[in-house]
């Protein structure tokens, strides 16, 4: 499942208390609290089903309410997705849902294995026999909906692809195999027979992911992609893999090292870019789309750094590095970990399960390198969950372990308890658990001050020569989406000209053109005289297996726009351009967090060569200040006092100042 909407639906309820401003970020010596995950517990003696079984079939199974919402007095409700029928005491979905009861099982293995507890090792033992009921197995594909009776529901309302549900690879599938990987794992020694049927049915789903096309290449807007990764998504194999990787770490077949060697090269082909062109090192999440990178399940970097530990091949590791080092440090300075770059920040809304993939990411990516630098961008974005967010408010209350649904672009707070939020806050905090030092940049939770990306609508501009703003029928095109919703039409001759934002820095000016096989307009840009450089609105290849033809991408003029400009004109010839927006990248932009008695700053280089600027940073006593390069080296480690500190940024690397 992706996103799901909230309906009513049972009304058990706990009591937990809404976060609040006042709440202290001291924390607590542990973080992790299952409380709420294990509200959201249930058991459920399904009726007979033709091709669905798990061990021990007589036992009640182990399920996950999927959502939860506040009740008046506090307490909360738990509830399932869809219309929910009270004749009938079905949903249009289900009650509970694979992709979920997978993950929660993850959660209660990990905080087994870290903390010894009996109680959450049976919680994990009863969720995976309640994952293996969902698997069809015959076929080891996996229905994602169960009704609260445990009748499973093949075709929910609202549908999801594929539709049964259980009739092809999908995003369920690799998250069975996720949890299924790391349950066989844990209970190999502790419980040998069920650890075989755990083998058993993780063999059935490895087989059910179908790589039989492994090798065979598909065109997405002129450029070559795998089509061999689980529907098409980064994101979905790289779940997989984390299963797959466990599984090959504690002996698993030569299919599973296959199959995790095939889908890790398929995830490391999506990476691209560099720290002055999109997408800035990251790795992307979809085979089928350039523009298009989204913060939930974008564990990428943490499946190439699993895989290449496991598979001793440094390859792997590298575009994980990459994004850990190049990519992450551009997203944090410009927003944060949102739910939608497409290319622009078109949904910035900001969830647990986007800001658990990074922080597990960036500690994969350190382990597998042993690099610092890494840890301390962990703590910098999970600094979310303790209130460095748009809404200034904790996220993750560890009295209840709530994480909350989510934090909107306007600052609101979605304060439902969902299954998801719940379990992603809870991975997070497990692996601040095991990392205190992570978990001390962490809970700095104020955002003192962010300088990055700035998006210029196109059709704030100063429109000439016939230039028009469009709104289309849908802002969607099939792989990207047009920010704003509108865009301007630029017919040959025709002029836009903005007025910006000034800025005591040189800035990367990128322009998000609809670019278009065959096109031969072209837009010259200029800042008062000076000329930026061109875009070439054709230069895209051959639509193949993208879903629309060309692409809505960024593209980086040659020139900087200078120091306090605050003038830019674009101007077609040739043929019609569309622009969407543009960006404006600062060459050193800054992120800036503080807590009671820390404050901690981030620096992001887009420069060429190294620049040493200067950078308050309020607090008292030294200053620690490390350089990092492209690739996550520290570089150079220096002391400073003042309240204003020099720093040395590396062309492409980060820099992190402590006080």
């Amino acid at each position: 499942m992706k996103r799901r909407s909230l309906l009513l639906g049972s009304g058990i309820a706990l009591s937990a208390p809404l976060l609040s401003p006042a709440r202290s970020l001291a924390t607590p010596a542990l973080l992790a609290n299952t409380a709420h995950l294990d509200f959201l517990r249930d058991a459920v003696t399904p009726p007979v089903q033709g091709g669905h079984t798990t061990y021990r079939p007589a036992e009640a199974i182990g399920v996950l309410w999927t959502y939860a919402e506040p009740n008046p007095d506090g307490t909360y409700r738990r509830i399932g997705g869809g219309p929910y029928d009270p004749a009938t005491g079905t949903y249009g979905q289900g009650a509970f849902n694979a992709d979920d009861i997978a993950r929660a099982a993850v959660v209660y293995l990990r905080h087994w294995r870290q903390t010894g507890s009996s109680r959450s090792r049976s919680a994990a033992y009863e969720l995976l026999r309640g994952l293996a009921y969902f698997q069809t197995t015959t076929s080891g594909y996996v229905v994602l909906w169960m009704q609260p009776d445990g009748t499973l529901n093949p075709s929910p309302v609202p549908v999801e692809l594929p539709d049964p549900s259980d009739s092809g690879p999908s995003y369920w599938l690799a998250r069975a195999i996720w949890a299924l990987g790391e349950g066989y794992a844990a209970f190999r020694h502790d419980d040998p027979p069920f650890a075989a049927f755990l083998r058993q049915r993780l063999d059935r789903a490895i087989g059910a992911l179908d790589l039989s096309g492994y090798g065979t290449w598909q065109v997405v807007d002129g450029v070559r992609r795998p089509a061999w990764l689980v529907v098409d998504g980064a994101d979905a194999s790289a779940e997989a893999v984390l299963g797959l990787a466990a599984y090959a770490e504690a002996g698993g077949t030569p299919a599973a090292r296959r199959a995790l060697r095939q889908l890790a090269e398929g995830i490391a082909a999506l990476a691209g870019g560099d720290p002055r062109d999109w997408p800035f090192g990251a790795v992307l999440p979809w085979a089928l789309s350039l523009s298009d990178w989204h913060a939930w399940a974008s564990q990428m970097p943490a499946a190439l750094a699993r895989a290449g530990r496991v598979l001793g091949d440094e390859r792997l590791v590298r575009p994980a590095v990459t994004d850990a080092a190049v990519f992450t440090p551009w997203l944090l300075t410009s927003g944060g970990p949102d739910n939608g770059r497409l290319p622009a920040r078109i949904d910035r809304n900001q969830i647990a399960y986007g800001i658990d993939s990074r922080v597990q990411s960036l500690l994969a990516v350190a382990a597998a390198t042993g690099r610092s630098g890494f840890r301390q961008l962990a703590g910098i974005v999970a600094a979310w969950y303790f209130g460095a967010n748009g809404a200034g408010l904790p996220a993750y209350d560890p009295a209840t372990g709530r994480t909350v649904d989510g934090i909107a672009a306007d600052g609101s707070v979605n304060r439902n308890g969902g299954a998801e939020s719940t379990i992603h806050g809870l991975l997070s905090m497990l692996a601040l658990d095991a990392h205190p030092d992570v978990a001390e940049l962490a809970t700095q939770g104020r955002v003192v001050e962010r300088v990055g990306t700035t998006t210029v609508e196109a059709e704030s501009a100063v429109l000439g020569g016939g230039a028009t703003v469009v709104t289309p029928a849908s802002p969607w095109t099939g792989e990207s989406q047009f920010s704003g919703d509108r865009y301007v039409r630029l017919p040959a001759g025709a002029t836009a000209r903005f007025t910006l934002p000034s800025a005591d820095q040189p800035r990367l000016v990128l322009a998000i053109a609809d670019l278009r096989p065959g096109s031969a307009a072209v837009t010259r840009w200029t800042a008062g005289g000076p000329s930026l450089g061109t875009v070439r609105h054709g230069a895209i290849g051959p639509q193949g297996a993208s879903p629309a033809p060309g692409a809505l991408l960024p593209v980086t003029l040659p020139g900087e726009l200078p120091p306090g400009r605050s003038d830019l004109s674009a101007t077609a010839a040739g043929g019609e351009a569309v622009l969407d927006a543009v960006l404006l990248e600062p060459l050193i932009s800054r992120y800036v967090i503080a807590g009671a008695t820390r404050t901690t700053a981030l620096l992001r280089s887009a420069a060429r060569d190294p620049r040493t600027v200067t950078v308050p940073v309020p607090g008292a006593g030294p200053a620690t200040v490390e350089t990092y390069d492209a690739a996550g080296i520290r570089r150079l480690r220096t002391s400073a006092a003042g309240a204003t500190v020099r720093a040395v940024v590396l062309p492409g690397g980060f820099t992190v100042i402590r006080r």
